[in-house]
Parts: structure tokens; C-alpha cells; sequence
């Protein structure tokens, strides 16, 4: 993990969500380490130990709150509770995400499929659009989305991920041309299957006995034959926040052992 400073985002204010485990909590820890200001959100009953550690152990501003992204009254709270402790936000990382069922198309339950689009896109559009609507008025902002290589090509039995992994790719793409004259940059993440519990969700249910046994079989689909780590997948975002990315807005960028070359 890079020292503090190394990209210029000292005192630059993130909201950070599904910021309490993974990949959301890999993003706390290096941009903790970059002094940023950071409002954390996760779930209702998520456990914010890690991050309040992360905090204590790196001196970094954090402040913890519990909300659900795919509800409009939580990102009004965040973004409030944010301006009124820093009076800014620079950065939004839309990291939260669920994968839903892995059954194809033929099997898929409706209810399942309306939750992941409820987290995954109307989360997603939530969080861009009240973030933008306050650094429009700043002339700045970078807003980055968690994507998938299951947004830019099919995903079999992930059905409604992968639905909604193309949707966060289009919206990315138009919000980016939307606000570029606004100073406001918009990009998408693409990771391949990465060591976080939402893959290790999924190797209990190929093989419940022994999950550790399914993950050779779930990696071989990767060039690299890993899974990514989720601090490799913050690097990229550390750098597409700062200011050495500013002429990069639109893009999706793939991080994923060679997948999509593949």
C-alpha cells in the first residue's frame, strides 16, 4: 500500500460504501493512509471494528454511519451528514453490491432479481446523483462505480449480477458525458472474481462441505489463475480519484488477471 500523500489526496472528503468488509474496507484503509476524510457506509447491523481500527491505527478522519443505499432518505443523511462535518464531498466510491442467486435466466426469482437491481443499480444511480448535484456546484468531483467484466459480457447463471453490472456501465458512461463540463468525472471499476466474502459466499454453495476445495474450479476462468486481492482493486482507485486521472472520465477499466484479453 502506498504512504500518505503519494497521490495528492490529503484532506480530500470520500464517502465509501459497503465500506465495512472487502473491498469497501480496503478502500477505508488506503485512503485512510492517504488522510483523507472518510464517511463510511454500510448496512444496518454492519460491524464497523475494522474501520474504527483503520482510523485509530492510520489518525484518520472517519466517520461511520449505517444506511441502505438503495434508499433515497439514506444517501439524503449521508451526503448531509458529510457536508455538515466537512462542508465538501470529492470523492464518491459506489462500491456496495450484491450478487443475488446463481441461476440462469429460466430460474431466476423475481423478488431476488428486484433486490440486486434495488442494491446494484438504484444504489449506484442514488449515490451519483446526489453527489453530483453538490459537486456540480463545486466545478469538481469524481465519482468512481464498482463494475464487473460481468457488465461487458455475459454472466451464465448470474443472471441478474450481470444485468446489473451492464446497467452501472451505461450509467457511468452517461453521467460521464452529462457532467464533464461540469468539472465532475465519472468512471467504473471492472474487477474479475476477487477474494471477498462474495466469493467465498459462493464457493460454500458449489461445495458446502469443503468451500476452499471450489476455488481452483472458479479461478481457472482467469488468465492469472487467482482471484484479484481487493487492495490491487483499490490502487486503481486511489489513482482514478487523484488528480494524475484527470483527463480520464467514461472509462471502464478492467482489473482482472487478463479476463477480458482473454
Amino acid at each position: 500500500m502506498s504512504g500518505s500523500g503519494t497521490l495528492g489526496l490529503e484532506g480530500r472528503t470520500i464517502i465509501i460504501t459497503g465500506a465495512a468488509r472487502g473491498i469497501g474496507l480496503a478502500a477505508v484503509e488506503r485512503f485512510a493512509a492517504e488522510r483523507c476524510r472518510i464517511l463510511a457506509l454500510d448496512l444496518d447491523g454492519s460491524e464497523f471494528t475494522s474501520v474504527k481500527d483503520i482510523a485509530a491505527r492510520t489518525l484518520g478522519e472517519v466517520i461511520t454511519l449505517h444506511g441502505d443505499v438503495s434508499r433515497e432518505t439514506d444517501w439524503a443523511r449521508a451526503m448531509d451528514t458529510a457536508l455538515n462535518a466537512w462542508g465538501r464531498v470529492d470523492i464518491l466510491f459506489n462500491n456496495a453490491g450484491i450478487s443475488g442467486p446463481t441461476l440462469d435466466v429460466t430460474r431466476y426469482p423475481v423478488d431476488a432479481f428486484d433486490r440486486v437491481i434495488d442494491v446494484n443499480v438504484r444504489g449506484v444511480f442514488l449515490g451519483m446523483k446526489y453527489a453530483a448535484q453538490h459537486m456540480k456546484t463545486r466545478g469538481r468531483g469524481v465519482i468512481i462505480n464498482v463494475s464487473s467484466i460481468s457488465g461487458s459480457r455475459g454472466g451464465g447463471n448470474i443472471f441478474g449480477y450481470t444485468a446489473s453490472k451492464h446497467a452501472v456501465n451505461g450509467m457511468t458512461q452517461s453521467a460521464a458525458v452529462s457532467l464533464a463540463r461540469h468539472g465532475v468525472r465519472v468512471v467504473a471499476v471492472c474487477p474479475c472474481p476477487t477474494g471477498t466474502e462474495m466469493m467465498y459466499e459462493l464457493e460454500r454453495r458449489v461445495s458446502p462441505d469443503d468451500p476452499a476445495a471450489a476455488r481452483p474450479g472458479l479461478a481457472a476462468s482467469i488468465p492469472m489463475k487467482r482471484y484479484g486481492e481487493p487492495h490491487e482493486i483499490i490502487n486503481l482507485v486511489a489513482f482514478l480519484a487523484s488528480d494524475q486521472a484527470a483527463f480520464m472520465t467514461g472509462a471502464l477499466v478492467p482489473v482482472d488477471g487478463g479476463c477480458l484479453a482473454d
